[in-house]
């Protein structure tokens, strides 16, 4: 790839726990390490502006931007990064402005000559789908939702170059007019250095431990998988260890719910964890559950669940929802064992399963890790972006 300066641009906190910081590490090093004069701009985690240099290797470095991000509210905060972005990019007119969202896309989208001379955009979540269950309110706000979607379509009508990570998410954006020539899916990767594959082990009479992480949002389907412990236990002892992030009213409602079911001794609730943290966490556990529930942000919109692909990678067995986002990567009763969505109860027989069935579980789990190998690291993320990005000079 020849030299073109980039500037990578992401509403998004960098470094962090959150999977879309590893979506952020992955991409952003990749172009790094192919000779592109590369400038990274995040939000800051304070009200000024910073900027540092990262050098991964020798021959890696990019410079990092964080903006602030102030407000009491999303938009408020989405307002003020624009503002911060608009300021800084006065003096800069890159080659290409990659970007991850509408919320720092929209502007250059909408005079796009006047900031850069191609636009990447990357389709992780789409407002007009996503955002009621971040807040439920938006919902019946019919101009807010109007003007997400009209600026959503400017983003997709205005990108050169359009990167999702489903083909679910695919098949959506040709539904709303994105020519097939400008789409490109890109299923996030595991790190099979960071998630080593470890066989599962032998669970006799003792608890199983069963493992959920990722964020609280409703599509996630974490009180399925609380109720799912509950029937569990009534065949033989078990607990959970939810991991990640959320508010402390959606905490304390996953506490309240799991003491009403008689389970609150039987639930842990972590903060979020390192990557290499989260690793042991996997190892530790007898099962994986991805609780994915059957909605619009998950049949429509689209995804590719890290936390699937990661605990693939580890070697622990995995029951998840049986929909087309998690058929992408993982066959029933061949990487993971595949339920019913939204269903306590087909976890809980899903978990009574494994539990006779040891054949099952360490033959699960080492197809699982094969099929990572063979198709799902970020090396191989890493290869299609930059193949993408060949496509698009």
């Amino acid at each position: 790839m020849s030299p073109r300066s980039l500037i990578y641009a992401s509403f998004d906190r960098y470094p962090s726990p959150k999977g879309a910081a590893t979506h952020i590490g992955a991409f952003i090093s990749a172009l790094a390490q192919n000779h592109l004069p590369v400038k990274l701009v995040t939000v800051a985690a304070t009200p000024t502006m910073t900027t540092k240099t990262i050098s991964e290797t020798n021959t890696a470095s990019y410079e990092q931007i964080e903006l602030p991000a102030l407000g009491s509210t999303l938009i408020e905060r989405v307002l003020c990064f624009r503002t911060h972005l608009k300021h800084w990019w006065r003096n800069q007119h890159p080659h290409i402005a990659h970007v991850r969202s509408i919320y720092e896309g929209y502007p250059i989208a909408r005079r796009k000559d006047n900031w850069c001379d191609q636009l990447v955009l990357e389709i992780n979540g789409l407002p007009s789908i996503e955002l009621k269950y971040h807040y439920p309110q938006v919902a019946d706000d019919r101009e807010l939702m109007h003007k997400f979607i009209a600026q959503e379509q400017a983003c997709l009508d205005k990108a050169d170059l359009i990167l999702t990570v489903s083909q679910v998410n695919a098949a959506h954006l040709l539904q709303r007019g994105v020519p097939a020539n400008r789409l490109c899916v890109i299923p996030n990767g595991a790190d099979t250095t960071l998630f080593p594959y470890q066989p599962p082990k032998e669970w006799g009479d003792r608890e199983i431990s069963l493992l959920y992480s990722g964020t609280f949002s409703t599509w996630q389907g974490v009180q399925v998988a609380i109720e799912a412990l509950g029937l569990c236990r009534r065949q033989f002892p078990a607990r959970l260890t939810i991991v990640g992030s959320g508010r402390a009213g959606q905490i304390r409602m996953m506490r309240e719910f799991a003491a009403h079911l008689n389970i609150g001794d039987q639930l842990q609730i972590l903060e979020s964890v390192s990557q290499p943290e989260l690793a042991l966490l996997h190892h530790a556990a007898d099962v994986v559950l991805v609780p994915l529930m059957p909605n619009d942000r998950n049949l429509v919109q689209g995804c590719s669940p890290l936390k699937l692909l990661e605990a693939m990678s580890s070697g622990t067995p995995v029951i998840a929802s049986e929909m087309p986002v998690v058929t992408e990567l993982a066959r029933h009763e061949v990487e993971a064992l595949l339920v019913r969505p939204g269903s306590p109860k087909a976890i809980a027989e899903g978990l009574i399963r494994l539990r006779h069935e040891p054949a099952l579980r360490l033959r699960i789990s080492k197809q699982a890790r094969k099929r990572v190998e063979q198709h799902f690291t970020w090396q191989l993320s890493q290869r299609r972006l930059i193949e993408a990005y060949r496509r698009l000079t």
